[in-house]
């Protein structure tokens, strides 16, 4: 891919086709000091004010770099490299880790250890990284004191807000408004499938465990429904066409939101997969559809439920998971809470906040 000249036109040659780059494009990407902000890289200018006429009156490379002289009097110079990365549509970092499908055979579990510099570094960089490829990362020997959860959160990004807090706490408690707040075994499941939008990534960090049992499990989704893909096509196709309701019941909200069990983008590929059995109803459908659908998502729930794809571990006190609530479900094992206390903190952030870090420290550290 390169950038080419040809009469004071910029082509941008893909080495399949060659194409015009829109000379207002290149006027509303012009830099320097009188044009962008240097702190916060905002332009300094309303490109709706411009003329759309725009014309170049004088094209040429220099070095890496395109030098424009525009009709409007302004003489700009371009890095060369940064306009093929956006012109390519190549600047979607996240969409470039390509996801890792895993099941119960995945070993040795890549963990990482807190220290006080860590979000600055390139560790917190590889971090993000394996948790976009792996759908989850854990973190060891982080503070457990005075909420440090919502410390490290918001040193990613910023804590999303629930109804059940700002941050919330894992342990048995007397009438509890979800399953989570007793000793009960969780089956896999996502969180929140009843919100419009559903929490992106969920941090658990455990404080205290004293119990023998109370181990975690994780499914990666997008490995079992790919595996659904191959195995069943009637059944692929109705999970991912037939919206179903999820929703949630308490004193003092009732929250609903409709979605498909598996939610593709718009090329059709692996988005979402909301699962959570007890908040879930099927809408009115035709009887041999219905059937259908039925099926179908048994056989879903069979294939998480399935040794095949489930990974079990123990969280130990400064433990930290990190996971992917679009892709991952999670769960854990029962266990007795005469035996002692298990209690884990957890909290949401969304996408933008992790995939905004992962830019800022390639930007940072010049990757």
């Amino acid at each position: 891919m390169k950038i080419e000249l040809k009469n004071n036109k910029v082509f941008f040659n893909k080495g399949t086709d060659i194409q015009e780059i829109h000379p207002f494009w290149l006027r509303e990407r012009v830099s320097g000091e009188e044009f962008i902000d240097k702190s916060n890289h905002q332009r300094l200018f309303d490109p709706n004010s411009l003329d759309p006429e725009i014309r170049i009156e004088k094209a040429q490379i220099k070095e890496g770099t395109l030098e424009l002289n525009f009709n409007d009097g302004v003489n700009s110079k371009l890095n060369i490299e940064t306009i093929i990365y956006e012109f390519s549509k190549d600047d979607d970092l996240v969409s470039s880790i390509k996801k890792i499908k895993w099941d119960s055979n995945l070993k040795n579990i890549k963990n990482f250890n807190y220290k006080d510099d860590f979000f600055e570094t390139k560790e917190m960089y590889d971090l993000l990284t394996s948790f976009y490829e792996n759908g989850f990362v854990i973190v060891k020997n982080v503070p457990t004191e005075n909420n440090f959860l919502v410390k490290f959160a918001n040193s990613i990004g910023s804590v999303r807000r629930t109804n059940f807090g700002e941050h919330f706490n894992v342990k048995s408690k007397p009438n509890p408004n979800d399953l989570a707040y007793t000793s009960l075994a969780l089956a896999p499941h996502t969180d929140n499938p009843y919100r419009k939008p559903v929490p992106c990534i969920q941090i658990l960090h455990c404080i205290t465990n004293e119990v023998s049992g109370g181990f975690s499990t994780l499914v990666d989704g997008y490995t079992v429904t790919e595996d659904l893909k191959q195995e069943n096509t009637d059944y692929y196709d109705i999970l991912t066409t037939t919206k179903v309701k999820f929703k949630f019941i308490d004193k003092d909200v009732v929250l609903e939101d409709w979605s498909e069990l598996i939610k593709l983008d718009e090329n059709k590929n692996f988005k979402q997969v909301r699962f959570s059995p007890r908040l879930d109803f099927v809408p009115v459908m035709k009887k041999n559809e219905l059937d259908l659908f039925y099926k179908a998502r048994k056989r879903l729930s069979d294939l998480y439920n399935s040794d095949k794809y489930r990974i079990e571990f123990k969280l130990e006190v400064g433990d930290l998971l990190m996971m992917d609530n679009y892709r991952l479900l999670h769960g854990r094992t029962k266990y007795d809470a005469n035996e002692g206390n298990r209690f884990l903190q957890g909290c949401y952030i969304d996408y933008d906040s992790s995939e905004g870090k992962l830019r800022h420290l390639k930007r940072k550290l010049n990757l």
